[in-house]
């Protein structure tokens, strides 16, 4: 899905119309969810997007289904998004069911679901990036064979920020920071907005002892302009906890 990796919300739903075909309503919810700026606001999506499958407005539309498992996996609600998995058949979504059990580290899983998209079609270029991320979740000598999957797909179809930050993530699961960078700056130059590049810079920033003000500017970058990114969220909270601690020892100091 092109327009979430570029995060073009707004262009599906000037083209996606409440009366589309069901297969791209579908695509028009989760570009509303995305593109939502408030939990009230969300979960009122995710309450239309069950009205609608509970109606069997989804019935012959993996599609649909599809988008809500994307939903789902979105807000972390993995059993949700194997829920309506279970009941798609096709590449795409052997794809998502791999990426969730990953997440819920089930690699035997992931295991059998690549196995399953391997013997349907072992070419097809979703299955080559589930192969991919197997990989790179399995680690080890397999993170070298990911980074060549990720840049023969930079190699056919142009490199974009999503390929780059994979393949810099294959490099600093092997500690090669300095060349992790590299290929982060050249996604930050295509996309000086991208909340996985942020991210990834101002780690590897640390990893490579630069000045704290640079990874600095990076986690600010990101809290102004993704505060609602799931790292950004879990990050406020260990703060928090951070902050309670140093109070705790102090008080504890001083009584």
């Amino acid at each position: 899905m092109i327009f979430k990796l570029q995060r073009k919300y707004a262009v599906v739903l000037d083209e996606v119309k409440t009366s589309s075909p069901t297969e791209l309503l579908g695509v028009r919810y989760l570009a509303m969810y995305l593109s939502a700026s408030s939990d009230s606001e969300r979960n009122g999506i995710v309450k239309s997007v069950e009205e609608k499958i509970k109606s069997g407005l989804q019935d012959g539309s993996d599609q649909f289904l599809l988008m809500a498992a994307n939903i789902y996996y979105h807000r972390q609600e993995y059993d949700n998004a194997l829920r309506y998995l279970n009941q798609v058949e096709c590449l795409e979504g052997s794809a998502l069911t791999i990426q969730v059990y990953l997440k819920i580290d089930r690699v035997d899983l992931a295991k059998k679901e690549l196995k399953k998209m391997q013997d349907e079609d072992e070419d097809a270029t979703i299955t080559q990036l589930a192969l991919a991320w197997f990989n790179l979740a399995i680690g080890g000598d397999k993170l070298q064979d990911a980074f060549y999957i990720f840049q023969e797909m930079a190699d056919k179809h142009g490199s974009t920020v999503s390929l780059l930050n994979s393949q810099a993530c294959c490099y600093i699961l092997q500690g090669k920071y300095d060349e992790a960078e590299t290929l982060l700056q050249e996604a930050f130059d295509k996309d000086s907005n991208d909340p996985e590049t942020l991210i990834n810079l101002a780690m590897v920033s640390r990893h490579l002892d630069k000045a704290p003000e640079i990874s600095s500017r990076y986690l600010s970058q990101i809290k102004d302009a993704h505060s609602d990114h799931q790292f950004v969220k879990d990050l406020a909270m260990k703060e928090k906890d951070f902050d309670l601690m140093v109070e705790h020892t102090r008080s504890s100091y001083t009584r």
